[in-house]
């Protein structure tokens, strides 16, 4: 313990050192980023400065400058962020203060997103099309958004239509060098449009918008089969209609599609070398409904209705033909709602209700792989109440309760409070502190539970198991910070996560010794106690109009309690950096993104690690006009990439990728 208190005082430390050198040196987002308004947390407006619950937004002006082309590269340079590679998928998923995407919540406006894969979202699945800003919250939240939101919120927040008629236009093509697939160093292997058009009015608002994704894969070695980065298209389109009929009155739709198809190569050694490979076609239809109302007076309500549907078909195939043909449906359908209204001169109060149904349908060459039964549905019931108290002019405290009834687990409470003590006169230096305490829960999703993951031909099967129990969880955020005019800032936030019950596989040592193939059953099971900590650290400095300076530093220790052990895949040190400048010439300007991360446990029973590495992406803008911007970059410049031979080595997939783009607007409000 006394280690793990000197290691945390070197850590805050080392934090304030950064947050010295920055301010006396040069800093981060531009002006106006304290201010920038978000809702995730306490589902009410408060700006990035006065909210209770510590948010981090990416802006739309972010997403542009860095030329994000999905959700995944939008969310790179998030301080302590981490996006991790799904296993057999072209796509990465979200990892929060040490804890794994099962248990980090997408949201799109609010509502819940799907996952392609066991219990977690593909981000790179999600384009950026109509963003507004994307806001991140770690730590349990589940008092605010139920099931799955034990390490954090990922929260993506679209635009409404604008008045006035606008179109924009824009695609980009680049090269990954002697790594494309086809050999040809010049070859544009990787390319992408997007497209937009709308128009509105003080009551009426019509999008439409679409993208599409294309790239031939990563491949070293284009002689030989393998090919380490998987070959993609994905398209994407969305409709929006928004009404308001009134000041205190308005409706919105929205309705997308996207599609994916993505191919992949891999060698496999059962007593020797067979090429093998993967076709995978996954879409999604998703529809929203939704509604704000107020009455002038103070009291406000919101609602909104979500269907999704999921389906996701993959074909294996050898020099010998198909096989493990799978074909699998999902769907989600939800109804929300919530009022608020001020009660006495210091208190806001919300109530609000959340109903969904999900079901899941999975074949295996057309048997169906769930056991007993080929569909299984479950259903939830919540309701959650916040109070927002206002105790003094400097003081306000969030408090929630969220009760849960799921129709295949008994009923469930995730309390929450949350504070915020400013120090501040608006003039000069400002300071402040924040903390809060949270209980997260997740149930089992019906994979987990029904599913049976038959792999025999390679020597295992997963089989799930109804009678797990949910996991549960208690989050400690501290934190304080401060802002000199809103130009310099710094924030320090120490974290502690404690997780019980984690769903995990585990041999199945009864029914593999029924069997005589020397396959080997799995079985999933609550079997593991975990817990993460740590120091996160973020500093700031606008320097002029087009210049600026961010940094972040994060430390976390893991611990899997039944061992001993720090968990696999969490790398103890992780460090970004960001400069926005000028040129000498008009209308372009640079950006640079760093990021470092140190080596992680693959598995911390044999002390088998992946190393650490450092990744540097260059951007240039050149606005020629204000209807035309040309662009420019180089993602992982520094050519930081992994040894394709060691199988523990983690390190980016992909090595340099060069690019060049333009994007056209026409109108505007």
């Amino acid at each position: 313990m006394n280690s793990s208190v000197s290691v945390l005082s070197n850590v805050l430390q080392s934090s304030l050192a950064l947050v010295v050198c920055l301010a006396t040196s040069a800093p981060l987002h531009a002006a106006g980023y304290l201010d920038e308004l978000v809702i995730t947390g306490t589902r009410s407006e408060r700006t990035v400065l006065d909210t209770p619950v510590r948010t981090e937004v990416v802006t739309a002006r972010e997403i542009e400058r860095t030329h994000a082309r999905n959700l995944k590269e939008a969310l790179i340079n998030v301080p302590g962020l981490q996006l991790r590679e799904i296993h057999g998928k072209p796509g990465y998923e979200v990892w929060l203060q040490g804890i794994d995407a099962d248990r980090v919540l997408v949201l799109v406006d609010g509502l819940p997103v799907t996952a392609t894969t066991g219990s977690s979202v593909d981000v790179s699945q999600l384009s950026v099309l109509d963003i507004e800003r994307i806001e991140v919250v770690k730590g349990a939240v589940s008092a605010q958004y139920g099931s799955a939101a034990m390490g954090g919120v990922v929260n993506v927040i679209t635009r409404k239509v604008a008045a006035g008629m606008k179109g924009n236009f824009s695609a980009d093509l680049g090269s990954y060098a002697d790594q494309n697939p086809s050999g040809e160093k010049w070859d544009a292997a990787r390319y992408s449009g997007r497209a937009e058009v709308s128009a509105g009015n003080e009551q009426w608002g019509v999008r439409a918008s679409g993208s599409t994704q294309h790239s031939d894969g990563i491949d070293p070695e284009p002689d030989i089969w393998a090919r380490p980065g998987d070959e993609y298209d994905r398209n994407d389109a969305t409709m929006r209609v928004d009404w308001r009929p009134s000041a205190n009155n308005a409706l919105s739709w929205t309705g997308s599609v996207f599609d994916e198809s993505s191919s992949s190569r891999f060698s496999t050694l059962p007593g020797g070398t067979i090429n093998q490979g993967k076709e995978e076609d996954v879409r999604r239809l998703r529809a929203t409904l939704a509604g704000d109302h107020g009455n002038g007076e103070g009291m406000r309500g919101h609602w909104a209705l979500l269907h999704e549907q999921l389906d996701d078909d993959t074909s294996k195939y050898s020099a010998t033909g198909r096989f493990d043909n799978r074909q699998a449906d999902i769907s989600m359908s939800q109804a929300s709602g919530h009022i608020e209204s001020a009660v006495g001169e210091a208190h806001s109060l919300q109530l609000g209700v959340d109903i969904r149904r999900e079901t899941l349908e999975q074949f295996k060459d057309g048997t169906s792989e769930l056991a007993s039964d080929e569909r299984f549905s479950r259903e939830g019931y919540e309701l959650w109440v916040q109070d927002t108290w206002f105790a003094l002019d400097n003081l306000e405290v969030v408090t929630g309760l969220r009760g849960q009834k799921d129709s295949d687990f008994d009923y469930h409470l995730a309390p929450k409070i949350n504070a915020r003590l400013g120090f501040e006169d608006r003039k000069g230096f400002d300071s402040f502190i924040r903390a809060g305490v949270g209980t997260g829960y997740r149930v089992a999703n019906l994979k987990e539970r029904h599913y049976r993951f038959d792999h025999s031909q390679l020597g295992y099967i997963v089989n799930g198991n109804p009678q797990l129990e949910p996991e549960s969880s208690i989050s400690y955020q501290l934190g304080f910070g401060g802002h000199f005019e809103k130009a310099l800032w710094f924030e320090v936030n120490g974290f502690f996560n404690d997780i019980d019950d984690l769903v995990q596989t585990e041999i199945d040592q009864t029914a593999t010794d029924a069997r005589t193939d020397n396959v080997v059953i799995y079985r999933y099971n609550n079997i593991e106690q975990a817990r993460t900590w740590g120091v996160e650290s973020t500093a700031g400095w606008q320097i002029t109009d087009g210049w600026r300076l961010s940094a972040g530093y994060t430390w976390t220790e893991t611990e899997d309690v039944a061992s001993g052990n720090e968990l696999n895949r969490r790398p103890q040190h992780q460090l970004q950096a960001s400069i926005d400048g000028l040129t000498g010439i008009e209308g372009l300007s640079w950006s640079l993104r760093a990021r470092n991360q140190s080596s992680e446990y693959v598995d911390a029973v044999t002390g088998s690690k992946s190393p650490g590495y450092t990744a540097l992406d260059l951007k240039l803008n050149y606005q020629i006009v204000p209807e035309l911007q040309l662009f420019a970059g180089a993602d992982n410049l520094a050519d930081s990439q992994r040894d394709f031979s060691d199988p523990d080595d983690f390190r980016p997939v992909a090595g340099r990728f060069l690019y060049t783009g333009f994007s056209l607007t026409l109108g505007g409000p």
